[in-house]
């Protein structure tokens, strides 16, 4: 074996450790941790693996591809930290195969394609994502796996990578939705149509695949919808049309949120983008998929008016896929070297200065406390800036910058234990669980949150008092037993009155509304500094 290859092989099993490391090390952190893995941990409870319920009432937003890898994980490695994140890690892991793939075939060079894996599975974005149980980096896995399928059907024209297209694009709407579809079918159509491939354009809506493409998603949303005949108009209209179209979710942005998130997306390695249009290494044609691949879901985006960072995964890889080849030709023939150095020095320093000194003049708590790990990751930054500098025309810096931004994602690992400590409920909910459960009949309130990993970690049903949130449409649909589980200032004043032992979680911004509302009949039971527990016995 090759001295390289063994650097390679070498890289690859530093940045799965990486993934790895320290996953269940940290609380669930909410609400996004704590809502998709308490739905799973309630399906595995009841059955019923065809109805979302979140705290027990009926939970519409997304459709069930997730859900049931989640509630797989759990079935086999127990409900923890560690079996909820799993689901996403590998997805964002598999997506990197998918890019070396589509790298041999597009960049017709395999060091190339390793460089697009690498970079990609080493962006801060990327990982990020990746190491949080939420749906996107599934649905990137799933889209990018259509794409993949493809483009390889571009290349020999089997009748299978069509049919995989299809699957794959049924996967993804099974995941979130009709983006599945629309999105990746877009982006083959106005491919094929930029491209003047008018006889491919004809074979892409080949029957067959049609037929499986609905024979995968038909028969599980029939089955959802024949136990919840009020989940189509929720999840089809409200949660597609209305949510595109309207702020009903309180996600407006402005139309260029995402461009500074795409320049932030790919770091340490952005520079490498814009010298990857220019290469020679990459077909016109090839360079025309990219850029539709990027620009479809770019634009539907940005021009919804619900937006949120993690909706920009699935343009990612292809911008990996043309930094790689931009990062071989670099390193062997100096093109575009001093672009490469101002783009990425301009966006590297930046970072490096905010991470030095944001902790030391911010008085912000959360930047306080994230010191440790900027500084790490600054550090680790300028040390990839400076070694960048000397990978014109040399045969291993390459390798040593894969190192160096491997390390930058192992620095800024230990953000996601900062952010836990404020965002998760793990710490509070263990510390008087042992008590709750021993309290036969007691009664658990979540006071103005829902504190999605409450009910996850103890494992029961909790009431919510004033705050509807996100279970506005479970609770409507709850009928009378909704009036037991979800009360207002005299229904919790009530109960704290009654004889019943109750426990009233809450966060800490809501402290001085829950001693107003409820006076002398609470007092403090426990406490981490974030959440508070008050009881009335």
């Amino acid at each position: 074996m090759q001295k390289r290859s063994v650097f390679f092989l070498a890289l690859i099993v530093f940045l799965a450790a990486t993934y790895f490391y320290g996953m269940s090390s940290y609380g669930l952190i909410d609400p996004d941790e704590g809502r998709y893995s308490e739905i799973p941990r309630e399906m595995i409870e009841s059955g019923d693996y065809f109805t979302p319920r979140l705290n027990y009432v009926k939970y519409f937003e997304k459709p069930l591809m997730h859900y049931w890898l989640t509630a797989l994980s759990f079935t086999v490695l127990g409900a923890n930290e560690f079996s909820s994140r799993i689901v996403p890690v590998l997805a964002g892991l598999f997506s990197l195969i998918c890019v070396y793939i589509l790298g041999r075939k597009i960049l017709r060079s395999s060091e190339a394609a390793y460089y697009s894996a690498m970079i990609l599975g080493s962006s801060v974005l990327w990982f990020a994502i990746s190491r949080i149980n939420i749906i996107d980096m599934p649905l990137t896995l799933f889209f990018t796996l259509s794409m993949m399928s493809y483009r390889l059907w571009l290349h020999d024209d089997s009748k299978k990578w069509l049919i995989m297209f299809y699957v794959f694009m049924a996967m993804a709407t099974l995941t979130k939705g009709l983006i599945g579809v629309v999105l990746p079918g877009g982006i083959a159509v106005i491919h094929l149509l930029l491209t003047k491939n008018f006889a491919r354009l004809l074979k892409v809506f080949n029957p067959l695949a049609i037929i499986v493409f609905f024979a995968i998603t038909v028969p599980l949303f029939w089955l959802t919808c024949k136990d919840n005949p009020d989940f189509f108009e929720f999840f089809f209209i409200r949660e597609h049309f209305l949510r595109y179209t309207t702020t009903i979710h309180n996600r407006y942005e402005p139309i260029y949120f995402f461009v500074p998130i795409i320049i932030l997306a790919l770091v340490p390695w952005t520079g490498l983008i814009f010298g990857g249009f220019r290469t020679r290494g990459i077909s016109y044609n090839d360079k025309i998929f990219l850029a539709v691949w990027f620009l479809v879901p770019f634009i539907f985006f940005s021009l919804s008016d619900s937006k949120l960072i993690p909706y920009i995964l699935p343009c990612i890889p292809p911008l990996a896929l043309l930094s790689g080849e931009s990062l071989r030709e670099l390193q062997e023939t100096g093109k575009n070297f001093r672009s490469f150095i101002i783009i990425n020095g301009v966006i590297l320093f930046a970072l490096i200065l905010a991470g030095y000194l944001l902790p030391i003049l911010s008085h912000d708590e959360d930047f306080i406390n994230m010191k440790v790990p900027a500084y790490f990751l600054a550090s680790s930054l300028l040390v990839f800036f400076f070694a960048s500098c000397f990978v014109r025309g040399r045969k291993y810096i390459a390798v040593v910058m894969s190192a160096l931004a491997i390390l930058s994602i192992f620095a800024a690992s230990p953000a996601f234990q900062k952010v836990a400590e404020n965002s998760s409920r793990q710490n509070i909910a263990l510390r008087v669980s042992e008590r709750i459960q021993q309290d036969n009949g007691a009664k658990v309130v979540a006071y103005r949150s829902l504190m999605q990993g409450l009910s996850f970690y103890l494992q029961r049903r909790t009431i919510i008092a004033q705050d509807l949130n996100e279970l506005e449409f479970g609770a409507q649909s709850a009928g009378e037993e909704a009036s037991k589980w979800f009360i207002n200032r005299e229904g919790l004043q009530e109960l704290c009155r009654s004889d019943e032992h109750v426990y009233i979680f809450s966060r800490g911004k809501n402290i001085s509304g829950l001693l107003r509302d409820l006076s002398g009949d609470i007092k403090l039971f426990d406490t981490n500094g974030h959440d508070y527990v008050y009881v009335n016995f």
